[in-house]
């Protein structure tokens, strides 16, 4: 089933251009279906009780609009399916009057925080949040290729305790808003493709690099050993439209 909440752009959020930040829109997508989860029952006190977490395995977001300082926008989230261990979700944000300002799927895998291990949601989770119909656009793969040569390296840097959340390991969004500070100056996107490899935890070192493709980026935070922990597509383009 469909869950929504209301919301006005905060001075917090926003950019130079007085815009809402793309990690922003990540914070209040990620709320939203927390806000789902815990009027359903199933939030974190239930998941911390029952040793089981909700862990990203990828994002896909396209971006009409960014929303302005002030403006009141409505956010929504559904889930549309559970694929094995995987649960699928949808985002909208919107206008107050109806503009689809921005719009999202989502892979969420449901862990057994006992042992490690990805597990299937139970009928019990499942009944609790309901199926709704999926949006019907091409958000692509995603799965996302790393370019083979090109690459530009960065220094190292550690996961530090600002990094983290509930689940004790680096959030979805600080991946994303650490990914930012490696565009070029002015790049603003517009579609978005993000993939969690690997867990990352307190202390743990990520290797940046930046690979350019057609009308974007590939942002891809490495291991130690070379192994991503996160890889993220980015352009600067998107046709406008309403998906089904």
């Amino acid at each position: 089933m469909k869950y929504s909440f209301t919301s006005r752009i905060r001075y917090s959020e926003i950019g130079e251009d007085r815009k809402l930040t793309l990690p922003a829109l990540v914070n209040y997508y990620q709320d939203c279906s927390n806000f789902q989860s815990e009027e359903a029952g199933v939030g974190i006190d239930w998941l911390t009780g029952h040793k089981r977490i909700w862990v990203l395995a990828a994002w896909q977001i396209h971006i009409n609009r960014y929303p302005n300082m002030g403006e009141n926008v409505v956010i929504s989230t559904w889930a549309y399916g559970f694929k094995g261990f995987l649960g699928l979700r949808n985002f909208t944000m919107e206008t107050e009057e109806g503009e689809l300002l921005t719009y999202a799927n989502s892979d969420w895998a449901y862990m057994n925080t006992e042992t490690g291990r990805p597990m299937r949601a139970t009928r019990e989770v499942i009944d609790k949040y309901g199926l709704s119909e999926p949006i019907h656009a091409d958000f692509g793969s995603r799965k996302i290729a790393i370019p083979k040569e090109n690459g530009r390296k960065f220094e190292p840097f550690k996961v530090m305790e600002y990094h983290l959340d509930t689940n004790h390991h680096m959030n979805n969004g600080q991946y994303i808003q650490l990914a930012e500070g490696y565009l070029p100056a002015g790049f603003k996107v517009k579609k978005m493709r993000a993939e969690y490899k690997q867990q990352a935890f307190l202390g743990d070192v990520m290797k940046p690099e930046l690979y350019e493709i057609p009308d974007g980026y590939v942002i891809v935070f490495n291991n130690k050993d070379d192994k991503p922990y996160f890889i993220a597509e980015v352009v600067d383009t998107i046709h406008s439209i309403n998906p089904e």
